[in-house]
């Protein structure tokens, strides 16, 4: 099957100004290289530390941040080097589901003029057309038709949500990014949220790139998985083969850090040492083997890293420090 999102050694990279006269002297490369695609109907989970890159990378994806470097490729054709009024069509295939659904929601528009707002940005049907659109919407992700003339701060978290998600269907698109959609809600409304989410994805043919920290929710939601670490995927593939024998270091610390279901279940995590490098000054060679301190991790600066296929869809960033056998 062909990818309907295709991500090519794509950068984004931000400039710090510093020194007497402010000029541009390093740059923040919050996404660094990234490679990867996502399929039709599919889902495909992004998973790392917090400042690795991955909402800077969903919002390069969206059309939010035009990429330093590299292609962002949409059934196809090239999208990244658009203008703004170019990418306007291809928005409709392309939405994104925030973390923070109070934030992301104009709080002085009511619910209906939320909802009703992509129409008219795309010239679809005429006010009474666009006032039914958004009403059905509210059913379809379990809202009273009442919420039309109320306002976001008038709703809890969950209910905020599932408008900032009738905003991102309105207008049938075939990718949606969910940045963290369920991190900021209650534990008893996250499995309504994401319930909710896969039932859209039958419903609609949806393929979803889905950014957590949350492994077990990844998990649950994912038909592959890729792992970021410091703007770069370190490893990517099926999402069971990867939580069953993951095949870089990181990657099993990472899964050794999900809490056992198992009552007196002890488990054997795996402490990563330090904290995470800078992305100003990010070290040479394997970042992670020099966080980790790797006797290897000279010749990974001799000989860097390289982003390959190591088993029949499995792709790890290879290099002698964090490169798991067996």
């Amino acid at each position: 099957m062909s990818p309907l999102l295709e991500v090519r050694d794509v950068r984004m990279h931000f400039p710090v100004r510093t020194g007497l006269f402010f000029s541009p002297k390093k740059h923040v490369k919050s996404v660094d290289g990234v490679t990867l695609s996502v399929k039709p109907g599919e889902t495909l989970g992004l998973v790392g530390e917090s400042g690795c890159g991955k909402s800077t990378l969903g919002k390069v994806i969206a059309g939010l941040y035009r990429p330093t470097s590299g292609e962002i490729r949409l059934d196809d054709f090239p999208v990244s080097g658009l203008s703004n009024r170019q990418r306007l069509p291809f928005r409709r295939d392309i939405q994104m589901i925030f973390q923070d659904p109070s934030e992301s929601l104009n709080q002085r528009l009511t619910v209906g003029q939320i909802l009703e707002e992509p129409f008219a940005i795309h010239n679809i049907g005429e006010r009474p057309e666009r006032r039914r659109r958004a009403r059905e919407l509210l059913d379809r992700v379990g809202l009273p038709y009442s919420a039309m003339d109320r306002f976001p701060f008038e709703f809890s978290g969950g209910q905020r949500q599932r408008i900032g998600i009738a905003r991102a269907i309105a207008l049938k698109p075939r990718l949606i990014i969910c940045d963290e959609p369920v991190s900021a809600l209650d534990v008893s409304i996250q499995g309504q949220v994401l319930n909710l989410l896969l039932d859209l994805q039958k419903e609609m043919g949806l393929a979803y790139l889905f950014i957590a920290h949350d492994l077990s929710v990844v998990r649950h939601m994912s038909d592959r998985v890729a792992i970021m670490y410091l703007g770069k995927i370190v490893e990517l593939g099926d999402a069971d083969a990867v939580y069953r024998r993951p095949l870089h270091a990181y990657t099993r610390a990472l899964i050794s850090a999900i809490p056992s279901h198992t009552p007196g279940s002890k488990g054997n995590r795996i402490i990563i040492p330090g904290d995470l490098p800078s992305p100003i000054d990010p070290p040479p060679g394997c970042a992670f083997g020099h966080r980790n301190r790797s006797p290897r991790h000279h010749e990974s600066v001799e000989r860097p890293p390289v982003f390959r296929e190591v088993e029949p869809e499995r792709w790890i960033l290879d290099c002698p420090c964090c490169r798991l056998r067996g």
